[in-house]
């Protein structure tokens, strides 16, 4: 919208004050939501109908208006339209109600000012509920006011807003332009009430832990950073809110959830924004293999109760969340993908011999120097891309997971499992590591990592390591991206479509 454009709005908001129209009034009344009217008074009337001695009040935003001289028909939208259900005819069926205004009822004065509304315009009604000759269920109005008062130019009804980016940057018209959107956040919200509900089904306490960490702990990944002036200190936006949580399960709090924020300083993409949602929950007296069974039936029952069926579409792909899911080592999903034998996995030289065979190596790129790194390596470029129905990939080399327990029977591996699903990491999980002395060497070697040039490696948690020292039961545990998840769920390509306010570059010297 142009500078003109908007003072020649402001100019029409000074003179309906010189009127004595108060363009933003304030201590209305609203008895019914568009959706309770329908409900309450839907099967009451037939065509041509009024409901004597009814009287409702109803407030919303002015879509659409037909003028026909001494009468007109207003289509009002409220919060109904944020409930999630699907348009009827191309027309938003949830949430919108027709107003039928009569100058004969509502007087003169009241008629005019009614016929000078701006589409976008938020307004106030009371009348009487009535059905049309054509069949609609409306309120036929005996008061109506404005309630506040538009001065940038409403969408175009029919396109609204489609690109993604203003639609991200401008999400408070997105919202009410566009069906698809309110339909992504209420089923964004859906799936973390489930969430909780399951949850605390299940014995397990929600808890919220630091957000401001002195050590960024719980994960590799880069930190933001950041300074405080009373204490002069540089603290950093939690990466995950692990290491807190299994301080709790120190504590006793032997089953603890979170849903909340991590803030990891790396690039945007997709599938990736530097805030995003997680689900982090941790069960004393269980193993990885439990968390597969609760996942399993976690996932399963929520795409159920989201999209009615285990089958749903995501893109061009069909996934399937019918359980059982696939459980298979990392090794088997390597050798299965780069037809390697799995019994030279753990050659390093061989493994090499082979990448050089099948990849362009730079003469300067830094090849893996061990087995475990390889792997690495070979599953990022190889697997993840290959596992579209939700799969369990296990038995994780320990080198790549400083946090999880050794596997009894090999050490050289640990006791984890990450759900992939479309291709993507979906969660991440094990049994924890609750032996102090591994727990101390293990950030030791992150440490030299770092040292070494390593931005995303750990730090080393002296405070941590104490807790362990307390004892830690035996205790598995899983964080879930919520981002993600609502992504497949809603089928969304990018992630800016399921985060209310995605982070974008600020827009350059504009207003707009």
């Amino acid at each position: 919208m142009d500078d003109e454009a908007l003072e020649a709005a402001r100019a029409r908001l000074a003179q309906l004050r010189d009127d004595g129209v108060e363009p933003y009034p304030n201590g209305f009344t609203v008895s019914h939501t568009s959706e309770q009217v329908k409900a309450e008074f839907g099967d009451k009337l037939e065509a041509g109908e009024t409901l004597e001695g009814s009287s409702v009040s109803f407030g919303g935003r002015l879509m659409f208006r037909n003028r026909m001289g001494k009468a007109m028909f207003l289509r009002v939208q409220d919060r109904g339209a944020h409930e999630g259900k699907e348009s009827v005819e191309g027309e938003t069926k949830a949430g919108i109600l027709q107003v039928y205004v009569r100058r004969d009822e509502i007087g003169d004065a009241s008629f005019a000012r009614c016929r000078a509304f701006d589409i976008g315009d938020w307004i106030w009604v009371r009348g009487s509920v009535m059905r049309t000759k054509t069949g609609e269920l409306s309120i036929q109005a005996q008061e109506i006011s404005l309630a506040s008062k538009i001065l940038r130019t409403f969408p175009d009804r029919w396109h609204g807003v489609t690109d993604i980016e203003k639609r991200s940057r401008q999400r408070y018209v997105d919202l009410f332009m566009n069906e698809q959107t309110r339909i992504t956040f209420h089923k964004r919200s859906r799936i973390v009430k489930y969430f909780r509900d399951f949850f605390h089904g299940r014995d397990f306490v929600e808890v919220e832990t630091p957000m401001l960490q002195s050590i960024p702990g719980g994960a590799n990944a880069r930190p933001f950073v950041t300074h405080h002036n009373a204490l002069d200190i540089d603290l950093y936006m939690r990466i995950a809110p692990e290491l807190f949580l299994k301080r709790l399960v120190v504590g006793g709090m032997e089953r603890v959830f979170e849903i909340n924020r991590n803030f990891r300083n790396e690039g945007i993409s997709v599938k990736h924004n530097p805030e995003f949602t997680m689900l982090e929950f941790y069960q004393a007296w269980a193993t990885h293999n439990d968390l597969m069974d609760l996942t399993e039936e976690l996932l399963s029952g929520l795409v159920k109760e989201i999209c009615g069926s285990y089958v749903i579409a995501f893109g061009d792909l069909e996934l399937d969340f019918t359980p059982p899911f696939r459980r298979a080592p990392m090794d088997e999903l390597i050798a299965e993908a780069t037809g390697l034998d799995r019994g030279v996995l753990e050659d390093v030289s061989a493994l090499e011999a082979w990448w050089r065979e099948n990849h362009r190596v730079a003469d300067d790129e830094k090849l893996p120097q061990t087995w475990g790194k390889w792997w690495e390596w070979l599953y990022d470029a190889h697997v993840e891309d290959r596992l579209l129905n939700p799969t369990f990939v296990t038995s994780f080399p320990t080198e790549i997971s400083p946090l999880s327990r050794r596997n009894d029977e090999d050490p050289t591996r640990v006791d984890r499992f990450e759900i992939v699903i479309a291709r993507w990491e979906m969660g991440n999980a094990f049994s924890e590591l609750n032996d102090p002395v591994d727990q101390q060497a293990r950030f030791a070697a992150q440490e030299r990592a770092r040292e070494a040039g390593d931005q995303e490696s750990m730090f080393i948690d002296y405070d941590y390591v104490r807790a362990l020292e307390y004892g830690m039961p035996p205790t598995a545990g899983m964080g879930i991206g919520i981002d993600r998840l609502t992504m497949l769920l809603t089928n969304q390509a990018s992630i800016k479509e399921v985060i209310l306010f995605p982070t974008l570059r600020p827009e350059a010297g504009s207003h707009e």
